[in-house]
């Protein structure tokens, strides 16, 4: 997929920084829990239609497909049976779910019954605020990172899901406080759609009404679309050139809600715009690695206050910094950047600043070992970039290289982090570095940013200088 697309990178960077300022949402919609392995609405409701003597591939209205189920047999218990089996089987999340988890979405909305969104964000140990039905919204979890908006209710409670006629026709007087918390956010948020069709009623109610009474103030909204391919109606031209029209019209339909049109090529290619999302979204985070003892050819003084401007700066520089803590380096780290921030409260936040302090030693079932491979993979999945600056440890009366900041550069090579090793700081960063000159691009480096880096040098009397350099070579990259 080319990202450089003018119109993709614009979407791109314009999301990205929506994000950045907490006004980006997601909607996403059966297509994401199809991806999966799970059913999609025609699927939900196959056996059913078919007990109508209907064949649900001819079906456009399948709301009306459930009510008339409804309607013969006087209950829904079928269709309430079927929301449960379908799903809960042991289907995992795709890593579309995954890179959305890692996202700092403060809420997300979908029509989907599955559980595939906040057991994501479970696994990676983010609390998920599920709202699945009225009364939910007047409970709130504590210290929750998201709220989720489950629109048609939860496989849990299938008696209550929207998927009737019916259902759709009392949503605005049962689910009125849904309707509202979703017109607000419509109003305030971007949304990016995703799986999602647009023929749920409800949805294009709301948005409806917000066109004809905010048309000039409406944010703008995304939306990402397969574009139509022959193969997709079995090579029969007359099909797909009718389909084509229909979809380009639709598109500009759409348009006249605001909702800009992203076509993908194939399925995959979400996958790959997720992707750089989050990287260009990340790159603008930085995991200082590295652990000291010794400090080589500088002072203990001279080290900290290199350490301690550059995390100024970073800060200074709307960057954020990522840090485990490392021995000898954290601290300054830590003055640097909160320097920065209450300096110009106004103007930097703490939450500019993550730190994860890595534990000392083991007092559950877990190794210490394991515990420090989680601490790395979890603050390393927060960011784009890796500075690597000195990293040497304690061995008995010897001083070695760290294995810990080694292992923190493969964590973040593999997860597609543009490594930084300051060669001149020496001890495992003159190593990591030796070791990426061999090869810059097998390392998520470019000729050009290599370059830049190999001309770094440390200034001992003139760190402003030296600072400023490293901070020009992060901005070329967080651009």
């Amino acid at each position: 997929m080319d990202f450089n697309k003018p119109e993709i990178n614009a979407f791109i960077n314009d999301y990205v920084s929506k994000l950045r300022q907490g006004t980006a949402t997601i909607f996403l919609g059966a297509g994401m829990s199809k991806a999966a392995g799970f059913v999609d609405w025609k699927g939900l409701l196959r056996d059913i239609a078919g007990e109508l003597g209907l064949r649900i591939d001819e079906e456009t209205d399948l709301i009306s497909v459930a009510q008339f189920h409804k309607n013969k047999n006087n209950n829904r218990n079928k269709i309430d049976e079927k929301i449960v089996n379908e799903f809960t089987d042991s289907d995992i999340e795709t890593e579309n779910h995954r890179i959305i988890a890692r996202l700092p979405f403060s809420t997300i909305w979908t029509t989907n019954y599955d559980d595939l969104i906040e057991d994501t964000h479970e696994k990676i140990h983010k609390i998920i605020d599920i709202k699945s039905e009225v009364d939910d919204l007047f409970i709130n979890k504590g210290n929750r990172s998201c709220i989720l908006y489950k629109m048609h209710g939860d496989k849990d409670k299938p008696s209550k899901a929207i998927l009737l006629k019916e259902d759709y026709e009392r949503y605005y007087y049962t689910h009125e406080p849904f309707i509202s918390i979703f017109n607000s956010e419509l109003i305030t948020k971007s949304f990016l759609f995703v799986g999602f069709s647009f023929t749920d009623p409800n949805v294009n109610y709301i948005f409806g009404r917000l066109t004809h009474r905010y048309s000039d103030k409406s944010k703008d909204h995304y939306c990402i679309m397969k574009k139509t391919a022959i193969s997709d109606w079995g090579n029969n031209q007359e099909k797909f050139e009718y389909e084509k029209i229909k979809q380009e019209l639709f598109i500009k339909e759409l348009g006249r809600y605001r909702v800009q049109t992203i076509l993908i090529e194939d399925y995959p290619d979400l996958t790959l715009l997720l992707k750089e999302i989050e990287r260009r979204y990340n790159s603008h985070s930085i995991f200082i690695s590295g652990s000291a003892i010794n400090y080589g050819d500088f002072t203990q003084k001279e080290a900290q206050s290199f350490i301690h401007l550059l995390s100024k700066e970073l800060i200074e520089n709307n960057l954020n910094i990522v840090n485990g803590f490392g021995l000898g380096v954290g601290s300054a780290v830590i003055n640097g950047a909160l320097d920065a921030i209450y300096s110009n409260p106004k103007k930097f936040s703490e939450n500019q600043l993550i730190l994860k302090p890595f534990p000392q030693f083991a007092s559950g079932e877990k190794k210490l070992e394991e515990l420090w491979e989680e601490y790395r993979q979890n603050m390393l999945s927060r960011a784009g970039i890796s500075l690597i600056l000195f990293g040497n440890k304690a061995d008995g009366d010897n001083i070695i290289n760290a294995d810990g900041v080694k292992r923190e550069f493969e964590i973040a090579v593999e997860k597609g982090l543009i490594p930084i090793p300051l060669s001149y700081t020496g001890y495992m960063a003159k190593e990591i570095f030796d070791k990426i000159s061999q090869n810059p691009t097998e390392y998520n480096l470019t000729e050009e940013i290599y370059t830049d880096i190999s001309r770094i040098t440390i200034q001992k009397y003139n760190i402003e200088a030296s600072v400023k350099e490293i901070i020009s070579i992060i901005k070329k990259i967080a651009k």
